[in-house]
Protein backbone atom coordinates (compact mmCIF):
# COMPACT_ATOMS: atom_id res chain seq x y z
CA UNK A 1 0.00 0.00 0.00
CA UNK A 2 1.39 3.23 -0.94
CA UNK A 3 2.54 6.05 1.08
CA UNK A 4 -0.61 8.30 0.01
CA UNK A 5 -3.17 5.88 0.19
CA UNK A 6 -1.84 4.99 3.65
CA UNK A 7 -2.71 8.87 4.86
CA UNK A 8 -5.80 9.05 3.00
CA UNK A 9 -6.82 6.46 5.26
CA UNK A 10 -5.36 7.53 8.30
CA UNK A 11 -6.74 11.49 7.73
CA UNK A 12 -10.39 9.64 6.84
CA UNK A 13 -10.05 7.62 10.44
CA UNK A 14 -8.92 10.57 12.30
CA UNK A 15 -12.06 12.58 10.24
CA UNK A 16 -14.20 9.86 11.21
CA UNK A 17 -13.45 9.52 14.60
CA UNK A 18 -13.52 13.62 15.16
CA UNK A 19 -16.86 13.52 13.49
CA UNK A 20 -18.12 11.24 16.19
CA UNK A 21 -17.15 12.79 19.42
CA UNK A 22 -18.12 16.14 18.08
CA UNK A 23 -21.46 15.19 17.05
CA UNK A 24 -22.52 11.87 17.24
CA UNK A 25 -21.40 11.56 20.71
CA UNK A 26 -23.07 14.30 22.25
CA UNK A 27 -26.72 13.72 20.90
CA UNK A 28 -26.61 10.51 21.60
CA UNK A 29 -25.63 10.75 25.16
CA UNK A 30 -28.20 12.94 25.56
CA UNK A 31 -30.98 11.53 22.87
CA UNK A 32 -34.60 12.91 23.63
CA UNK A 33 -33.36 14.54 27.26
CA UNK A 34 -34.09 17.97 27.65
CA UNK A 35 -32.19 20.30 29.80
CA UNK A 36 -33.95 20.53 32.61
CA UNK A 37 -34.31 16.89 32.67
CA UNK A 38 -30.28 16.60 32.61
CA UNK A 39 -29.93 18.92 35.00
CA UNK A 40 -32.44 17.64 37.63
CA UNK A 41 -30.88 15.13 40.41
CA UNK A 42 -32.44 11.30 40.05
CA UNK A 43 -32.38 8.71 42.95
CA UNK A 44 -29.11 7.16 43.42
CA UNK A 45 -27.17 9.90 41.39
CA UNK A 46 -24.73 10.47 44.90
CA UNK A 47 -24.01 6.79 44.32
CA UNK A 48 -21.05 7.51 41.95
CA UNK A 49 -19.89 10.83 42.88
CA UNK A 50 -17.05 11.42 40.06
CA UNK A 51 -18.54 9.24 37.13
CA UNK A 52 -16.39 9.40 34.14
CA UNK A 53 -19.24 8.46 31.97
CA UNK A 54 -22.88 9.94 31.95
CA UNK A 55 -26.05 9.33 29.87
CA UNK A 56 -29.40 10.94 29.88
CA UNK A 57 -32.18 9.62 27.67
CA UNK A 58 -35.54 9.88 27.51
CA UNK A 59 -38.58 9.66 26.15
CA UNK A 60 -42.48 10.94 26.14
CA UNK A 61 -45.05 8.00 26.80
CA UNK A 62 -48.88 8.91 26.07
CA UNK A 63 -49.78 6.81 29.15
CA UNK A 64 -49.91 7.71 33.20
CA UNK A 65 -47.12 6.21 35.62
CA UNK A 66 -49.18 3.23 36.36
CA UNK A 67 -49.75 1.93 32.86
CA UNK A 68 -45.69 2.18 32.31
CA UNK A 69 -44.48 0.87 36.04
CA UNK A 70 -45.64 -2.91 35.26
CA UNK A 71 -43.30 -3.45 32.09
CA UNK A 72 -40.32 -1.61 34.34
CA UNK A 73 -41.22 -3.42 37.02
CA UNK A 74 -41.19 -7.43 35.15
CA UNK A 75 -37.81 -6.66 33.32
CA UNK A 76 -34.91 -9.04 33.31
CA UNK A 77 -34.07 -12.94 31.77
CA UNK A 78 -36.74 -15.52 31.43
CA UNK A 79 -38.87 -16.01 33.05
CA UNK A 80 -39.17 -12.24 33.43
CA UNK A 81 -40.75 -10.16 30.63
CA UNK A 82 -37.03 -9.52 28.86
CA UNK A 83 -35.67 -5.66 27.75
CA UNK A 84 -38.02 -4.92 24.97
CA UNK A 85 -34.71 -4.39 22.96
CA UNK A 86 -32.70 -6.59 20.15
CA UNK A 87 -33.41 -9.86 21.93
CA UNK A 88 -30.95 -11.63 19.55
CA UNK A 89 -28.14 -9.09 20.38
CA UNK A 90 -29.05 -10.01 24.00
CA UNK A 91 -29.05 -13.76 23.16
CA UNK A 92 -25.59 -13.61 21.34
CA UNK A 93 -24.30 -12.24 24.87
CA UNK A 94 -25.44 -15.30 25.99
CA UNK A 95 -28.43 -13.96 27.74
CA UNK A 96 -32.16 -15.97 27.93
CA UNK A 97 -34.79 -13.28 27.00
CA UNK A 98 -37.62 -13.01 25.06
CA UNK A 99 -39.22 -9.56 25.56
CA UNK A 100 -42.64 -9.86 26.92
CA UNK A 101 -46.07 -8.48 24.85
CA UNK A 102 -48.06 -8.93 27.94
CA UNK A 103 -47.75 -8.08 31.18
CA UNK A 104 -46.70 -10.93 33.81
CA UNK A 105 -48.64 -10.78 36.65
CA UNK A 106 -46.35 -12.94 38.96
CA UNK A 107 -43.53 -10.69 37.65
CA UNK A 108 -44.26 -7.26 39.59
CA UNK A 109 -42.53 -7.39 42.64
CA UNK A 110 -39.17 -5.47 42.72
CA UNK A 111 -37.41 -6.04 45.69
CA UNK A 112 -33.51 -4.17 47.15
CA UNK A 113 -31.32 -6.73 46.13
CA UNK A 114 -33.35 -8.64 43.68
CA UNK A 115 -31.38 -9.82 40.77
CA UNK A 116 -33.07 -9.51 37.19
CA UNK A 117 -30.48 -11.63 35.49
CA UNK A 118 -28.94 -15.38 35.77
CA UNK A 119 -25.30 -14.13 36.18
CA UNK A 120 -26.51 -11.59 39.56
CA UNK A 121 -24.46 -8.65 37.52
CA UNK A 122 -28.01 -6.40 37.36
CA UNK A 123 -29.24 -5.96 40.81
CA UNK A 124 -32.32 -3.75 42.08
CA UNK A 125 -30.81 -1.14 44.12
CA UNK A 126 -34.06 0.86 45.26
CA UNK A 127 -37.64 1.10 43.80
CA UNK A 128 -40.64 2.82 44.08
CA UNK A 129 -43.80 1.84 42.07
CA UNK A 130 -44.66 4.30 39.63
CA UNK A 131 -41.79 6.42 40.46
CA UNK A 132 -38.18 5.27 39.42
CA UNK A 133 -36.24 2.28 39.17
CA UNK A 134 -32.49 1.83 39.68
CA UNK A 135 -30.61 -1.09 38.81
CA UNK A 136 -26.62 -1.83 39.03
CA UNK A 137 -23.72 -3.86 39.41
CA UNK A 138 -22.71 -5.50 42.63
CA UNK A 139 -20.41 -4.30 45.10
CA UNK A 140 -17.96 -7.34 43.98
CA UNK A 141 -17.57 -5.89 40.56
CA UNK A 142 -14.33 -3.08 40.32
CA UNK A 143 -14.07 -2.69 37.12
CA UNK A 144 -16.72 -0.55 36.63
CA UNK A 145 -19.32 1.37 39.56
CA UNK A 146 -22.41 2.23 37.95
CA UNK A 147 -26.15 3.43 38.80
CA UNK A 148 -28.80 2.67 36.30
CA UNK A 149 -31.87 4.90 36.81
CA UNK A 150 -35.31 5.15 35.22
CA UNK A 151 -37.72 7.51 36.15
CA UNK A 152 -41.51 7.78 35.48
CA UNK A 153 -42.15 11.87 35.53
CA UNK A 154 -46.01 12.49 34.88
CA UNK A 155 -46.42 16.03 32.52
CA UNK A 156 -50.09 17.51 33.55
CA UNK A 157 -51.74 17.28 30.28
CA UNK A 158 -51.36 13.36 30.19
CA UNK A 159 -48.27 12.40 29.02
CA UNK A 160 -45.31 10.71 31.13
CA UNK A 161 -41.80 11.43 30.69
CA UNK A 162 -39.45 8.16 30.99
CA UNK A 163 -36.01 9.75 31.84
CA UNK A 164 -33.09 6.97 31.72
CA UNK A 165 -29.82 7.91 33.43
CA UNK A 166 -26.93 6.15 33.66
CA UNK A 167 -23.67 7.51 35.80
CA UNK A 168 -20.75 5.08 35.52
CA UNK A 169 -16.93 5.59 36.85
CA UNK A 170 -15.10 2.75 34.14
CA UNK A 171 -11.78 1.63 35.88
CA UNK A 172 -8.77 3.05 33.26
CA UNK A 173 -7.49 -0.58 33.16
CA UNK A 174 -7.17 -2.56 29.82
CA UNK A 175 -10.34 -4.65 30.74
CA UNK A 176 -12.14 -1.20 31.98
CA UNK A 177 -11.67 0.56 28.72
CA UNK A 178 -12.61 -2.31 26.57
CA UNK A 179 -15.92 -2.39 28.34
CA UNK A 180 -16.20 1.61 27.64
CA UNK A 181 -15.79 0.93 24.15
CA UNK A 182 -18.27 -1.81 23.81
CA UNK A 183 -20.80 0.50 25.85
CA UNK A 184 -20.38 3.39 23.67
CA UNK A 185 -22.31 3.58 21.30
CA UNK A 186 -23.92 -0.01 21.76
CA UNK A 187 -25.31 1.01 24.95
CA UNK A 188 -27.49 3.90 22.59
CA UNK A 189 -28.73 1.52 20.34
CA UNK A 190 -29.79 -1.03 22.95
CA UNK A 191 -31.30 1.59 25.59
CA UNK A 192 -32.72 3.35 22.50
CA UNK A 193 -35.07 0.60 21.38
CA UNK A 194 -35.68 -0.51 24.83
CA UNK A 195 -37.16 3.18 25.20
CA UNK A 196 -39.47 2.82 22.08
CA UNK A 197 -40.49 -1.01 22.36
CA UNK A 198 -41.61 0.43 26.21
CA UNK A 199 -43.70 3.21 25.00
CA UNK A 200 -44.82 0.80 22.68
CA UNK A 201 -45.91 -1.76 24.87
CA UNK A 202 -47.51 1.18 27.56
CA UNK A 203 -49.70 3.09 25.27
CA UNK A 204 -51.00 -0.44 24.20
CA UNK A 205 -51.94 -1.25 27.54
CA UNK A 206 -53.87 2.19 27.43
CA UNK A 207 -56.01 1.59 24.82
CA UNK A 208 -57.05 -1.43 26.24
CA UNK A 209 -55.70 -4.80 25.47
CA UNK A 210 -52.41 -5.69 27.42
CA UNK A 211 -51.18 -7.94 24.52
CA UNK A 212 -48.92 -5.42 22.06
CA UNK A 213 -48.60 -7.07 18.61
CA UNK A 214 -44.92 -8.40 18.46
CA UNK A 215 -45.05 -6.98 14.60
CA UNK A 216 -45.61 -3.43 15.53
CA UNK A 217 -43.23 -0.79 14.64
CA UNK A 218 -42.30 1.77 17.11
Amino acid sequence: MSHVRLARLSIGSLGAAAGYLLLLRPWHLRWGATDEEIARGMPWDEAVKRPNCVTNRGITIDAPPRLIWPWLAQMGELPRGGFYSYDWIERLMGMKVCSATRLLPQHQRVEVGQALDRTGNMLVKAAEPEHFLVLGPPDRVTEVKSTWTLGLYPIEAGPTRLVSRVRAHVAPTARGICLLLLLDPGQFLMERKMLLGIKQRAECSRRGPVRCRRSARP
